[in-house]
């Protein structure tokens, strides 16, 4: 799954100014991170609550007089 890929100048900057082994492996590290992020944004789930919030909240003496 390729996803944006970093732009030669973004590659070749990391590569001078860190080396060519760091450089490489921080571009696919950034590189892989994108692609996961992409990911799950695709494969976000909207939880929609079964009751609504107010009928969840017991007040606390309305729970005592229940006891």
């Amino acid at each position: 799954m390729p996803g944006p890929a970093l732009s030669f100048n973004t590659r070749k900057a990391l590569t001078v100014q860190l080396g060519d082994a760091a450089g490489q492996e921080v571009a696919n590290l950034l590189q892989k991170l994108s692609n996961r992020i992409e990911e799950l944004e695709r494969s976000k789930v909207s939880v929609t609550p079964v009751a609504p919030e107010s009928s969840r909240i017991i007040p606390i003496d309305a729970a005592q007089r229940a006891a």
